[in-house]
């Protein structure tokens, strides 16, 4: 039998947390894409996985840290060879940490940077590199309305 879900190929989605992100892989799975999920806690994502499943879908769940380049080459790697070709990844890290500016420590501000923009670059990196050997594919960024306006408590946040 023709399964819908293997011609349409893969749908990343890094940083699938409980809301935004899991709701973008549902989505992606309900069009036949296997959705391949992904955040830091891969137990985490179990819900996530078995609400798509349940609902018809492909889904898998991985753990993995977005700021470590060595992780992320290993998942996308493993992903292409397990599941099959990334058409599309879409980050979803969020890194909305309060704090004000006054309070604000250097050491948090860059743990922000690192999972804002830092694991932005490596994973779309990594993933542009298949893709654009393939010579098709997608990378989308989401985000909210701190990535475009500010708000008090926000300081790191809206400087990523």
């Amino acid at each position: 039998m023709d399964n819908p879900a293997s011609r349409k190929g893969v749908a990343l989605v890094i940083g699938a947390g409980d809301s935004t992100g899991s709701a973008i892989a549902a989505r992606f799975a309900r069009e036949g894409y296997i959705a391949c999920l992904t955040r830091r806690s891969a137990d985490k994502l179990e819900p996530a996985v078995e609400r798509i499943r349940a609902a018809g879908g492909q889904a898998f769940g991985y753990g993995s840290d977005a700021r470590k380049e060595e992780d992320v080459i290993a998942l996308i790697d493993q992903i292409e060879k397990e599941r099959g070709p990334i058409e599309v990844m879409v980050f979803n890290i969020g890194a909305n940490v309060p704090s004000s500016i006054l309070e604000e420590t250097a050491r948090k501000y860059m743990k922000i940077w690192e999972m804002a923009a830092f694991s932005a670059f490596l994973n779309a990196r990594e993933v542009a590199r298949k893709m654009v050997a393939r010579g098709r594919g997608t990378i989308l960024f989401t985000g909210a309305t701190a990535g475009i306006r500010g708000s008090a408590n926000f300081a790191a946040s809206i400087s990523v």
